[in-house]
């Protein structure tokens, strides 16, 4: 019997005319388009970001209904050094769209949390992670971080250990914060980049064969032949090629097939690992 498919499958409409679309929407909002790699992003003024997205989420043939994330991006050589990111999806055409604007620490955003909710949360990451400000959000704080946080993660100059680390104290019996020391006395390093690789033999190394000559390296193959290297052990047989290597073969299985068909006791009586026992004395006896 043949296997017979659903008829329906998801179709994703084309962005032919969203552009065009977007432009009579937006206005002089849009800054700039760009459309590569089949997908859309448009830069709209960072004071018309709610327009513009009400205007995408509502005009009919773009219908870009839903927010799926917020995401931002540090700059630190731009005068804006953040860029955030609108991702939006259309439910109706089953296709998406990327619209960005720039700021900087002290400039906020209007808050998209009047067109969706969900964006009360996502801001806060933004704010969290980069520091990004908004304006119109009800509750501001942070969400991923600790109470207390000092700095921003995801901003190119935050500092890789941070600034304090968190371990738990024996003495106070809790939890303490403290600025972080990383102490080197019990590293060694070689300085060395990885595919020059170090002056000394790692274990294994000698078990290398040289290059035969010709062979694909940035150094001159050796003009004489290819020194013969010793025979390890990694290279010789096996001491076990044949069952007379082990001692196995029909005189081994004649003898176990012997051994097993012993009586109990008898089994007991050559049983190396057990101490032998004394003689039971018959009840009655002095």
């Amino acid at each position: 019997m043949a296997v017979q498919f659903a008829p329906h499958w998801p179709t994703t409409a084309s962005d032919d005319g969203v552009v065009g679309a977007a432009r009579s929407a937006l206005g002089q909002a849009l800054l700039d388009v760009k459309e590569h790699v089949g997908e859309i992003t448009l830069t709209v003024q960072r004071e018309s970001i709610i327009d513009a997205l009400r205007a995408l989420r509502d005009t009919p043939g773009l219908e870009y209904q839903q927010l799926m994330e917020i995401s931002g991006v540090d700059y630190p050589e731009r005068p804006e050094r953040f860029e955030l990111d609108y991702h939006l999806l259309s439910l109706t055409k089953n296709r998406r769209i990327r619209v960005k604007v720039m700021t900087d620490e002290a400039t906020p955003v209007p808050s998209a949390t009047v067109l969706w909710p969900v964006a009360n949360w996502l801001e806060r990451e933004a704010f969290d992670m980069y520091g990004i400000l908004f304006t119109g959000h009800p509750d501001l704080r942070r969400i991923l971080t600790d109470y207390g946080f000092d700095g921003y993660p995801q901003r190119k100059d935050f500092p890789l250990t941070g600034h304090v680390e968190l371990r738990y104290s024996e003495s106070e019996k809790r939890v303490v914060y403290e600025p972080v020391e990383l102490p080197q006395d019990f590293r060694t390093f070689d300085f060395l980049m990885p595919w020059q690789g170090p002056e000394y033999v790692l274990p294994g190394d000698e078990k290398a064969k040289a290059e035969q000559p010709g062979g694909p390296t940035p150094t001159a193959a050796p003009s004489g032949p290819a020194p013969a290297n010793a025979k390890t052990l990694a290279e010789t047989p096996k001491t076990t090629e044949k069952p007379s290597d082990t001692g196995a073969g029909k005189p081994a299985d004649t003898q176990a097939t012997k051994e097993a068909r012993k009586p109990r006791a008898q089994k007991a009586e050559s049983e190396v690992s057990k101490k032998p026992r004394s003689p039971r004395k018959p009840k009655g006896a002095a």
